[in-house]
């Protein structure tokens, strides 16, 4: 039977969402022939964490389903052992990419994609602490379902779980790679304030990571599109299209990738406070042509208060900022991974990290011209907004050197972490999560 790993990573007080977790969990078990995982990776303050796990402890025993709560001591404990057992010879700078001193999105998808291979799991479905799941007619509309429906199927074979198929006849016998949809609700990324104060300036503030090149006509279609996902209709009925999935159309939220194939063969980018770092398997999953299922389980995405508060404001302004730098690098490697095609892939169809690592590290070398602009671009912007956006152009502008450098250097290790990822999931296979490792539920 195989076993699948449904995690929540999380560093904000969420015991609803870990029911709901839960719950999820028990469909998947109930309706696959399968055994989950169900992992919270919990970064918050002792009561909260508590919070969480007497929501798990609240989640009726299921003899198929496994619940896993590690704090933080927890997993760096486990990648401690990881990192050591991988034969490293820079042990203790992979443990600082996997779980830096920082908020990183990739950081804490990778150490699910680890944990996941420590227990056994073909998958990793991810969910977020921030969004919810669509009831329809009293029932839950659980993404999972469309998952297990084709993930880690021959394409050839998944055409016959999914609603429509455009993939084309010579990818067939391409796994599945990736099954995902997106969300409905408030924008992904938390600047609507700023489009409800001055549309005009939130155009010119979306359109910074577009790729220096396009036209204007071009960026202000990639404003209209950007962060908005599937809009705001609710789900009616279910729809799954087979295809070559447009990274536009999923979100990390409501995502879920085999392992073998992809997320077991290179991890995400562990940059530091950058919003949209973990989103870099989607374009390879793209850009290689690996076969994936988007569907419309769409999650309801919102907003928890901290983060429009003056301190939680700052940070989530810097994280946007520096998005909006990475973006020189990485349209770099998508650009250079969607000319590679085939070439991503080695003989049996799985990502081949030396190709993902080689375009990392050549995109270090790019000049920094194009993120000094996007800077003066967004000092300009917000001074325009006024009140705290100018307050916070202040403290940007004297950032700006280290902003530049880290935005390279988060490339960098990238890389690193890339070349050493084979290693590290070879050695987590081999490794207890904990001498305790979950709690049958």
């Amino acid at each position: 039977m195989r076993s699948i790993c449904l995690t929540l990573p999380t560093n904000r007080h969420c015991p609803d969402t870990v029911a709901a977790l839960g719950e999820e969990a028990a469909y998947a078990a109930d309706h696959f022939d399968i055994d989950v995982h169900l992992l919270v990776l919990d970064s918050c303050p002792p009561a909260d964490r508590a919070a969480h796990a007497a929501a798990l402890r609240r989640l009726p025993t299921h003899p198929r389903i496994t619940a896993h709560h590690l704090d933080e001591a927890a997993q760096r404990d486990f990648l401690t052992r990881v990192t050591a057992r991988s034969g490293s010879a820079k042990p203790d700078l992979l443990l600082d990419l996997m779980l830096p001193d920082g908020l990183s999105y990739g950081a804490c998808t990778n150490r699910a994609f680890l944990i996941a291979a420590a227990l056994g799991c073909e998958s990793v479905h991810r969910r977020d602490s921030d969004s919810r799941y669509q009831r329809v007619d009293g029932r839950t509309v659980f993404p999972v379902h469309h998952e297990l429906l084709s993930l880690g199927e021959r394409a050839a074979d998944a055409v016959a779980g999914v609603t429509e198929s455009t993939l084309p006849d010579r990818l067939l016998e391409r796994r599945v790679a990736m099954v995902g949809s997106s969300f409905v609700g408030e924008l992904s990324v938390d600047i609507a304030q700023i489009r409800d104060a001055d549309p005009a300036v939130y155009r010119d503030v979306v359109s910074l990571w577009a790729p220096q090149g396009w036209s204007a006509e071009q960026k202000r279609a990639l404003a209209e599109e950007s962060f908005t996902g599937a809009g705001t209709e609710p789900f009616t009925a279910d729809h799954s299209l087979l295809t070559v999935v447009d990274p536009m159309r999923v979100d990390m939220c409501n995502i879920a990738f085999h392992g073998p194939t992809v997320s077991e063969r290179v991890p995400l980018p562990p940059a530091r406070d950058t919003i949209g770092s973990d989103y870099f398997l989607i374009h390879l999953v793209h850009d290689a042509r690996l076969p994936g299922v988007l569907h419309n389980r769409n999650i309801v995405n919102y907003y928890t208060g901290e983060r429009r508060t003056g301190p939680g404001f700052h940070a989530y302004q810097t994280r946007f900022a520096k998005f909006l730098l990475s973006m020189l690098y990485f349209h770099h490697v998508y650009d250079r991974m969607a000319e590679a095609g085939d070439a991503l892939l080695d003989e049996r169809g799985r990502a081949r990290p030396a190709a993902v690592a080689a375009l990392a590290r050549e995109s270090t070398g790019l000049d920094t011209a194009e993120n000094v602009r996007r800077l003066d671009a967004l000092d300009t912007a917000y001074r325009k907004l006024g009140g705290r956006y100018a307050d916070f152009a202040d403290l940007l502008a004297g950032r700006r050197a280290r902003l530049l450098d880290e935005a390279r250097g988060d490339m960098a290790d990238f890389a690193l972490l890339t070349e050493a990822w084979e290693p590290m999931v070879a050695a987590a296979r081999a490794t207890p999560v904990s001498p305790a490792a979950g709690q049958p539920r």
